[in-house]
Order: structure tokens, then sequence, then C-alpha cells
């Protein structure tokens, strides 16, 4: 049922619910349209595509509205971080400011839940490296025992004396393949179970994309039954959609899942098979096979199409060794399979894995499998094989126009200069009208959920708060002088700004050669700004400390591109090294650039420069924060003004005051320093006078 406008406008407004229960909420116009047209999409069962610029107030614009309307509602954040934030302090607020009764739960992944079949097994087996995975064992037990004794969830965010990297954790949670399901004894008290119990009955039901995509596609963890029941779907961080929709719509095997899977199958046998050595040797052979498998590529680190993998030498002969060891302890596991429930799930993995092997084999043989990208990635520890879609719009497209509900994707970063063509045909979310399926009743729904897009401008004053800089003279960004001529570039800005300085780079290569660098300089200047680097402690860790300090400068690379949020004085400077287009040599993308090329499109215009938009866009977003907030954005990229393309990129960025001179730059923190100034000499007379 359609609500009257005017009271969004009334919640929203200087006086409103929102207004007297949050402290320094500002009235913002844009934020009220946002939420009359999510209200609007909800009411209908529609799609809305919304791109709201930092600070338009997204988070409140889309849960007023999903609040209110009365159904089963799940939100779907980019980050397990932001999830928690939702549950804990965002929805709690507006549900207070509404007055409104609504039920809600949090639904994480199965592994971030204690197991306590697993978490008992790991105790009494004391296979730990060292101490601290000892004592960390420990204190995870007892945290169960808390959580089960005091109601609790279970959930390992509430435990922060375990550091979430410990190896502890890897033994006391349980993963897809070996949770025992209804047939494990601690069943009735499984934390998994008592999440997926309060989501079915919540009304609000807030999860992350990885969870959402991972039950929409493998059916685990309790989504497949949510989804049906759900009337509205909202995506936050919606941006991330295209690449989390490939990962889980593809299939992937790796020689991590065969060992864990020998190992689980050895140690099954010794407790519950002990008679049968066949089972223990069956799977100590697997493990040496498929370790052989993970030799015969020697790169560490590397995604590569499969066409080159299995051309390796010795490759071809060692997967088909491993597939022979699976089949072998599949027979084995088969025979005892019901003299206990490990031994019978350490089955069902054999033949998912088994499967998924014989795919990707087959996928490499003539004809192979039409619309699938066959590839390998390899890590320090394991190879994985993948088969991913070529394009994940239809099977996206069936998902959203499958049945009567509203769907809501919403960012800050979505358009390419106001147009929303390549997010939209990425994720098959086309304008209704045209018949895009056999089925005349998909293609009613397709019309009926006409997929509408928004977007709304930051309300802060970029032409006031931020420059963007481009200096002159720089090298080629494929050159290999290019980082030293970035790092000496900044070099001045970061002195202006007394540090309080990101700089971003688009590869781990270029960043070490950037910190190195700036250590050397910092040095020969006497520079005295801590400088940090991304690896040396988590995410959090290291925002922790840069925060703190004030003055420090981080080094960083992807991860610190978006979901980052510094506000305040603590950073006025971000360095991007330049244009972040993607590896041109990564399958999955080679792939998709020699599709639409094939097809008469151009790949680099219409796929390849929108990407780079948006992650530069993401990228700058560190800056401002707020409306107090002033700094300057670096790029060191001459394709910016060098290329046509480089024009459509940086009009999709806020509009700052642009220069290329680094004088008017470095005076940028002048400016600052004065308008403070100024402001702290206005409010010393508004004093006087009030005073008077």
């Amino acid at each position: 049922m359609s609500k009257p406008a005017s009271e969004l406008s009334t919640i929203f407004g200087p006086t409103g619910a929102l207004a007297k229960r949050i402290e320094g909420f500002r009235h913002r116009a844009s934020q009220i349209e946002m939420a009359e047209k999510i209200e609007a999409a909800i009411d209908r069962a529609g799609v809305l595509i919304a791109e709201a610029g930092t600070g338009t107030g997204k988070t409140f614009a889309y849960l007023v509205p999903a609040l209110r309307s009365g159904g089963k509602v799940i939100i779907s954040t980019g980050t397990k971080t932001l999830q928690d934030q939702l549950f804990h302090r965002d929805i709690p607020t507006v549900i207070a400011a509404l007055g409104i009764p609504v039920s809600t739960a949090l639904l994480k992944g199965r592994a971030n839940y204690v197991c306590l079949h697993h978490l008992e097994e790991a105790v009494a087996d004391g296979r730990f490296m060292n101490r601290e995975d000892v004592k960390h064992i420990a204190t995870i037990r007892r945290f169960a025992e808390r959580s089960l004794s005091g109601g609790g969830t279970g959930d390992k965010a509430e435990l922060p004396d375990v550091p979430e990297r410990s190896n502890a954790w890897n033994a006391a949670v349980s993963t897809r393949e070996n949770c025992l399901g209804s047939q494990c004894e601690r069943y009735a008290d499984c934390f998994v179970m008592k999440a997926r119990k309060a989501a079915m009955e919540a009304e609000v039901v807030v999860v992350n994309h990885h969870l959402f995509f991972a039950d929409l596609v493998l059916k685990d963890d309790g989504a497949q039954d949510l989804l049906p029941a759900c009337n509205t779907v909202v995506f936050d961080e919606a941006h991330q959609l295209p690449d989390t929709a490939t990962m889980f719509f593809g299939e992937a095997v790796s020689t991590s899942q065969m060992i864990e899977l020998a190992r689980d199958a050895r140690l099954a046998g010794v407790a519950h098979a002990g008679d049968f050595k066949d089972l223990q040797e069956s799977a100590m052979a697997l493990d040496l096979a498929t370790r052989d498998l993970r030799l015969t590529v020697t790169e560490d680190f590397g995604r590569m199409p499969g066409a080159s993998v299995a051309e390796r030498e010795g490759f071809a002969e060692a997967y088909t060794k491993a597939q022979e060891q699976m089949g072998e302890l599949r027979e084995m596991l088969e025979s005892q399979s019901a003299r206990a429930p490990e031994i019978a799930n350490c089955l069902e993995r054999a033949d998912e894995l088994s499967q998924k092997l014989a795919q990707w084999q087959g996928a490499g043989e003539e004809g192979g499998i039409e619309g699938v990208i066959r590839w390998a990635e390899a890590y320090s520890q394991s190879l994985a094989f993948h088969l991913t879609p070529l394009s994940v719009a239809n099977i996206f497209r069936e998902q959203v126009f499958g049945k009567k509900r509203a769907w809501i994707f919403t960012s800050a970063t979505l358009a390419v200069k106001g147009e929303f063509g390549h997010y939209q045909t990425e994720m098959g979310l086309m304008n209704a009208g045209a018949k895009v399926d056999d089925d005349d009743a998909f293609n009613e729904r397709v019309n009926e959920g006409k997929v509408e897009t928004a977007s709304w401008a930051s309300p802060f004053d970029y032409p006031n708060q931020a420059l963007l800089y481009l200096p002159k003279g720089l090298p080629a960004p494929n050159t290999p002088e290019h980082t030293e001529a970035i790092v000496r570039a900044a070099l001045p800005l970061i002195e202006a700004a007394a540090g309080r300085a990101f700089l971003l780079f688009t590869s781990l290569k270029a960043m070490d050669r950037a910190h190195g660098l700036l250590k050397d300089l910092f040095e020969q200047r006497d520079l005295t700004f801590p400088l940090m680097v991304q690896g040396e402690g988590t995410r959090t860790e290291l925002l922790e400390r840069f925060r703190k300090l004030g003055n420090a400068v981080l080094v960083a690379s992807h991860s610190f591109w978006e979901g980052v949020d510094v506000k305040g004085d603590a950073l006025s400077v971000v360095v991007i090294d330049k244009l972040p287009f993607a590896a041109p040599d990564d399958p999955v993308l080679a792939a998709r650039i020699d599709a639409i090329n094939q097809s008469g499109g151009n790949a680099f215009m219409h796929y390849q420069v929108p990407h780079a938009a948006i992650k530069l866009k993401q990228g700058a977003g560190r800056l401002i924060r707020d409306e107090h907030d002033r700094g300057v954005l670096m790029i060191g990229d001459n394709r910016l003004v060098d290329k046509p393309y480089g024009k459509r990129i940086w009009q999709s960025l806020p509009p700052m005051r642009r220069t290329r001179i680094e004088a008017e730059a470095v005076a940028f923190f002048a400016e600052a320093t004065v308008d403070d100034t100024q402001e702290q000499t206005a409010g010393l007379l508004a004093v006087g006078v009030k005073a008077g």
C-alpha cells in the first residue's frame, strides 16, 4: 500500500523523527527524493538502480522505506563490517526513530560461527602448530560455552580476543563441504542453524553479497528459504555485484579442497574405520598426487588461461593421476560410508570434486562449453581451476524477474558520466519494453518490473573543498620510471599537508617500490611523518593507527580503494598512481573483451573504460567524507588529458577545481589554514558580540 510522500518529507525533515533521534542529523532534499524513489519501487515491486554521492545519506534513504514496507526485506551489503554496522547501529536507530515494531536478524556465512562439533574434535585431536593456537582454541571453547549458556550467537565477531587470522578459527568453524548437517550430534545446538531460524522468522534480514550469491547458487546457509518469502531485496555497495556474481555463477575446484578432503577422509578412517587401512592409504595417495599436481605450475601467484596451464610439462599426467586417486578414494569411502556420518560426508565431497574436475577437463576438449571461460589461478600453496560464465546478465536477469518483488541497487559509484548503461548491460537489468526471452510470462514480468535509474550528486561543496591535481611532465604509466615520478610529485603535497596522505597504487609491485622510495626520501629530508604500508597489519588495525596518529602517510593498493572512511583532519591528500584499468591479460577479462569485439562492439570504450572510471571514483571517494573535509586528489596519469576517453573518466568524478601546477596544489593547504583562521576569528567575534 502506497504511503503519502509527505510522510517521508516529515520523517526526513529538519524537525522530523530522524532529526529528533540522531545528533547532527542534516535535512537533505536529495535524501528525501531518494527515499521516495525507493518507496515507490517497493510499492510497485519494481527495479531501481540508484547512485547516491557521498553525504547523500543513502543508508537511511533505503532503510526508512524498507522498514516501513511491512513485507519481508533482505538487505545485502558489500562487507561484513558494513553488515554489522547496519544491524547493530543503523537499523536500531531508524526503528527507534520511527517507533515501529520490526523484527530483524543478522545472517552470515557458516565460517563466521563456531562449529561445536569441529571445535570439540580440534580440542580432542590437539593438532596445533604453536602455543598461540592452543591458547586461542581454549579461548574459543570458553566463548562457545558462554554463548550456549547465555543465548549468544556464536559469531566470531563477538570474540575480538582471538584474531581473525588465527589458525585456531580454521579448526573451530565448519565449511559447506565438511558440515554434517542434521546428522551432526550437535545439530540442536548449532549456531548456524539458530541464525538461519532467526532469519526465517525476521521481517528484515541483513546479509552480505558473498552470502547472498553463495546461497543463491550453492543452496547453502538458508537463503534458498529466505528469498521465496522475500518482498524486497536491497543491495548496498551494488557496484561490487558484477564481480561477486561472476565468482558464484561459475564453478571452481582447488587443490586445497582436495587436500582437505584427503585429510578429513584419513582422520575419519582412523576414528571410525580403523580396521580398514585401505581408506587411510588411499587418502594419503590422493594427498601426494594433489601436491604433485600443484608443483606442475611454478608460479606462486597468478591467473592464467586454462589452455596454457594444460600445456605445462607434466600437467596432463598429474591431473589424470589426481583424478584417478580421487576415484579410488571415492570407492574406499563408499564401502565404509554406513559406519559414520563423517565418512558419508567425505563421500559426498569426493563425488562433487570428481564431477568438477571432469567438468574442467571437458571444457578444454574440442568444442568446449559455450559461453564459459576456462582458467586457473595459482596461490602460494594451492591451484584453483575455474569455469566462469562469459556473462552473468542472463543468469541474474532470471533471478530478478523470475518472481514479483522489488530490487533496489544502490552505491555511490554506479554511473559513468551520469549513464548506467554499462551496469545494466552487465547485470541483465535492461530497460523494459524489449522481448528478452521466449517465455511470454517472463517478458511480462520484465515489463511489469520496469527498471528505473536515478542519481543524486554529493551535497558537499567540492569546488571549495577539493582540488584535482594532475602533475605535468609525468612519464607514461607503463614505464619503469613512473612510480618514482609519482612519489617525487607527491612529496611536496605530503610536506605541505604535514603528512595526512594516502598513496594508492594499482599494483603491489608499485606499492612496494613507492614505500621504499618514500622511506629513503623521508630520511634524506628529515621528515618524521609516520610511514605505513599495506600488509603491516590488518586493514582495520592500519586505519585505526592512521586516524590516531593524525599525520601519517599510508602506502596501499586495492584493499584501500573502497570501504575506507577517514573523516576529519587525518586525511587531506589522496594520490592515485594511474588509471585503474584491469590487466588485459587476465583470462576472464581477455575472453570478455574478445567476445565484445567479435560481436561488433568496442570493448575498450564500453567495458574497460566504464570499469576504470568506477574504480577511480571509488579511490577518489576516500578524500572528502563530510562537509568539513578539505584535500587534494592527485592522479598521476597523463591519459586523463591526452586521450579522448580521459575526459569521460574525469567528468565522472565529483566537480573539483582542477590544476596542473604544483604551486597551486601546495597553496591549497595554505588556503585551508587561512580559512580556519578566519573561522576562528569569526567565532571569537561572535562570542564577543553575545557577551556584550
